[in-house]
């Protein structure tokens, strides 16, 4: 059957510095094993279907497929996917702010203009990281133990965990090692920028290791938007902040964290490059 596609770049400081993302707009009546092999083929790193709500409150709902996984939330694929909506002729209840549903549950996404912005939803787990795991983690990122300033589990979905080093050099001479007991690792590792880049505050990597794969994602909304939490209550932070990332896989990406209604909300550019028809 075929069925409209978009293939849209996320967070991106210009055109093809972003996160891609693909999001197939007609995706009702696909079955789970249907959205796991296309996303597993397609070889983004996340693959969005966009469903009938099943909240009125709701303006549409999607499903997140990393590959053959499926995520409850993340963040660039729920503001790729509102942008792809948008550019496709949808139309929200509310002219300045969307309400999505996934499986994490309703996210509101604000409209400024060409900027979109999404509610950091809770974390699902938080809390010191166990000695014996970062240790484990620390030998991933092949660094000294005394490089850490701080770490935390900081996991509203995609599980990730998040370490702070001195300083923004420090994570860019991150060389990852995939270690050899198998199992799945989701690390990100933030450092400050130079007090002369403000409001760019910190550099970020994010590192997914899973069964003897590595893979560095370009950008990452929910891994900055859990962390930004993290970091700004344990004093680190304060918003309004930019934080950059994917300079070590080729992007400029520039995610912006900012506070109002009581809520961090993570936001940046998001544009539409492709768009047809896919067989599905």
């Amino acid at each position: 059957m075929q069925r409209r596609f978009q293939q849209v770049d996320v967070f991106g400081a210009t055109p093809y510095k972003g996160n891609p993302l693909g999001v197939v707009l007609d995706g009702q009546g696909l079955d789970t094993e249907s959205m796991q092999d296309y996303s597993l083929w397609s070889n983004l790193s996340e693959v969005t279907y966009v469903l009938p709500a099943s909240d009125e409150r709701a303006d549409y709902r999607f499903r997140i497929f990393a590959r053959e996984r499926e995520f409850p939330f993340a963040g660039h694929p729920a503001l790729g996917t509102a942008r792809a909506w948008l550019h496709a002729g949808g139309v929200p209840q509310d002219p300045k702010q969307l309400v999505v549903e996934c499986e994490a549950g309703l996210v509101p996404i604000r409209i400024e203009g060409e900027t979109l912005s999404f509610a950091s939803p809770p974390a699902v787990r938080t809390g010191a990281i166990a000695p014996h795991e970062l240790t484990e983690m620390i030998q991933i990122l092949g660094i000294e133990p005394e490089q850490i300033v701080d770490s935390q589990w900081t996991d509203n979905g995609p599980g990730w965990a998040a370490v702070l080093l001195e300083n923004s050099q420090q994570v860019l001479d991150v060389s990852p090692r995939i270690p050899n007991r198998p199992g799945r690792w989701k690390i990100g590792v933030f450092g400050a920028l130079p007090q002369s880049s403000a409001p760019e505050k910190f550099e970020v990597r994010a590192l997914a290791i899973e069964n003897g794969s590595l893979r560095e994602d370009p950008v990452t909304g929910s891994l900055n938007g859990a962390a930004t939490q993290w970091l700004m209550a344990a004093g680190h932070a304060t918003a309004p902040l930019v934080n950059r990332q994917g300079a070590k896989v080729g992007r400029d990406g520039h995610v912006h964290l900012g506070l109002a209604d009581g809520q961090l909300w993570v936001g940046g550019a998001a544009n539409v490059l492709i768009e047809g028809i896919i067989e599905l």
